[in-house]
C-alpha cells in the first residue's frame, strides 16, 4: 500500500478546500489603471459635500481611462485622456484649479512617458496653454527634445496648433485665499501647510497591447518663486514608465522626489534587486523619503496596481480588467 506524508495529505487538502470556496488567485489583469489627484487630501471635518464632490471626480477620471483601455486603447491615449480631464476640474491642483505662485499667476508643469521605448516629453513654467499634458505628448512626438519650458515651450504649443486661454482662466477664488494663508504663515515664519505645499494629478496604465505609460500634471506648490519646478515635469523624478518594470507617477514635497528619483528609483529596485511592485515602492516612501512627503501610484507590466503614501491621505482611484473599479481619499481601498 502507497504510504502519504502527513504534508502532502495537507496541501492536498489545503488545494481541496481553495478549490471548493473558489478561493484561486485572480487572473492577470489585461489592462489595469490607477490615477491620484494629489496627497494634500481635504481634512475628515470637511463638509460630506466636498467628499462627494472628490469621489464624483475621481470617478468620472476613472471612468474616462476605463473606457479607453477595455476598448483596447492604448496606455499613452488612457493616461492623457484622465490627465486633460482633471486639469479641467478646478478642485485638483492641475490646469483649471491651480495654485498660485507669490506673483499671483499660475506656472503648470506636466510630464508623460511611454514604456514601450522610454519617449518620453515634459513641460514647465506653462501659463497659456490649456493643456499642459498635452503639450508634453506632443513634445514627445513631434519634438526631437524631451524638456520645454517657458516662452519656448508655448512656440512650440503655438506651432502645434493647441488650445490658448489666458492666465486667468486657471484660477479660483479657493486658490487665491490659500496663497493668501501662504503669504500670512511666510510673515509669521510658520510652516506651510501640507494641503497647500503639494498637489498634483497623475496617471498610469498598462493596456491589452502589454504597454505602459505614465503621465503627470501640477500647478505647483503655493506661494513658489523664482521659477521654481518639482518634480512633476522631471522624468524619473515624479513620473517613469518601463514595460520590462512598471509606470510610476508621484505626488508630495517635489523637492525630495527629485533628489531620491523616486519614480526610477521604483522601476530600480525591481529591475537590479528583483522587489515586487509592492515592495519597491513601499521602501521607497516609507523607508526612502520621511512622513508627510508624500505617495506614489504604479501599475506594474503584470496588471498589478499599487498605492503607497507617508501622507495623511491621497486622492486616488484604481481601474483594472478583471472588474475592479474603487476610490478612495484616506481609508483603505477594496484592495491594496
Amino acid at each position: 500500500m502507497r504510504k502519504f506524508s502527513t504534508s502532502s495529505i495537507t496541501i492536498a487538502l489545503l488545494l481541496a478546500v481553495a478549490s471548493l470556496c473558489g478561493c484561486q488567485s485572480a487572473p492577470k489583469a489585461e489592462w489595469a489603471l490607477a490615477i491620484h489627484g494629489g496627497a494634500g487630501v481635504i481634512s475628515h471635518d470637511r463638509p460630506e459635500s466636498e467628499r462627494v464632490a472628490y469621489r464624483e471626480s475621481l470617478t468620472a477620471a476613472l471612468e474616462t481611462g476605463r473606457e479607453i483601455l477595455d476598448d483596447g486603447g492604448t496606455s499613452l491615449d488612457a493616461v492623457e485622456a484622465v490627465i486633460r480631464l482633471m486639469e479641467e476640474n478646478p478642485l485638483f491642483n492641475a490646469g483649471k484649479g491651480a495654485v498660485f505662485t507669490n506673483a499671483e499667476t499660475c506656472e503648470l508643469d506636466a510630464s508623460i512617458m511611454n514604456g514601450a521605448d522610454l519617449n518620453c516629453g515634459a513641460v514647465s513654467g506653462i501659463t497659456t496653454v490649456r493643456s499642459p499634458i498635452t503639450l508634453a505628448r506632443r513634445v514627445m512626438e513631434n519634438s526631437r527634445h524631451v524638456f520645454l519650458i517657458g516662452s519656448g515651450a508655448e512656440q512650440f504649443a503655438r506651432e502645434q496648433g493647441l488650445t490658448f486661454v489666458d492666465n486667468t482662466y486657471f484660477q479660483t477664488e479657493r486658490r487665491r485665499e490659500a496663497l493668501k494663508r501662504a503669504k500670512a504663515r511666510e510673515a509669521n515664519n510658520a510652516a506651510m501647510l501640507p494641503n497647500d505645499a503639494y498637489g498634483t494629478v497623475g496617471a498610469v496604465a498598462l493596456d491589452r497591447h502589454g504597454n505602459l505609460a505614465a503621465a503627470t500634471s501640477t500647478g505647483g506648490m503655493t506661494n513658489k518663486r523664482f521659477g521654481r519646478v518639482g518634480d512633476s515635469p522631471i522624468v524619473g523624478a515624479g513620473t517613469f514608465a518601463d514595460n520590462t518594470t512598471c509606470a510610476v507617477s508621484c505626488t508630495g514635497t517635489g523637492e525630495l522626489f527629485i533628489r531620491h528619483g523616486v519614480a526610477r528609483d521604483v522601476a530600480a529596485r525591481m529591475q537590479y534587486a528583483g522587489a515586487s511592485l509592492r515592495t519597491a515602492a513601499d521602501q521607497v516612501i516609507h523607508d526612502v523619503l520621511s512622513p508627510g512627503d508624500g505617495g506614489l501610484i504604479a501599475v506594474g507590466s503584470d496588471g498589478a496596481i499599487v498605492f503607497s503614501f507617508n501622507s495623511q491621505g491621497m486622492f486616488r482611484g484604481a481601474a483594472d480588467s478583471n472588474g475592479r473599479f474603487d476610490v478612495g481619499i484616506w481609508e483603505a481601498m477594496n484592495r491594496p
